[in-house]
């Protein structure tokens, strides 16, 4: 059975950097799902399990258009240290969680003063080409509900 929109995929991956180095992997652990189709997953992955069958394995390298972004050299924002969640003592270089109206948002300390800190909002991986090791686990088509919803339910999926 071939990847199509309103299906609901299991998968595995393992993220690498230009020069082949591990950044994030899944390995032994539960595989990512989603629902395919319903922009619940970054549009180059997406597209590269479309049309794929479960047990599939394969690489893919995408441009930083259809994953984390392309970086915004103006996206850098003072902020009060006290919004910086994940750390007591902050350093430039660490990485915080910032509540956004767009909801939490990782960024990167660039500087710290006493109240105030200088923090990256673009992802930390914004503008890096980067390769997925992908393999596809399972797939099925969504329910009903998962379909009004827009997202899977079940293990690895949404709970409500």
């Amino acid at each position: 059975m071939s990847i199509k929109n309103d299906m609901v995929v299991q998968f595995n991956y393992t993220l690498r950097d230009e020069q082949g180095e591990v950044l994030e992997t899944n390995e032994g652990s539960d595989p990512i799902v989603y629902l395919h189709g319903h922009n619940n997953m970054m549009p180059g992955v997406e597209d590269a399990i479309a049309g794929k069958s479960f047990g599939e394995k394969f690489t893919v390298t995408l441009a930083p258009e259809t994953t984390y972004g392309v970086r915004d050299e103006a996206a850098i924002q003072r902020v009060s240290v006290k919004h910086l969640q994940g750390e007591k003592v902050w350093k430039a270089g660490m990485h915080a969680l910032l509540n956004t109206e767009q909801g939490q948002r990782q960024v990167t300390v660039i500087k710290v003063g006493k109240f105030m800190a200088t923090v990256d909002v673009n992802h930390p991986l914004a503008g890096r080409e980067l390769s997925f090791d992908l393999e596809v686990i399972a797939a099925r088509d969504a329910t009903d509900e998962e379909l009004a919803h827009g997202h899977a339910h079940g293990k690895g999926g949404h709970h409500h």
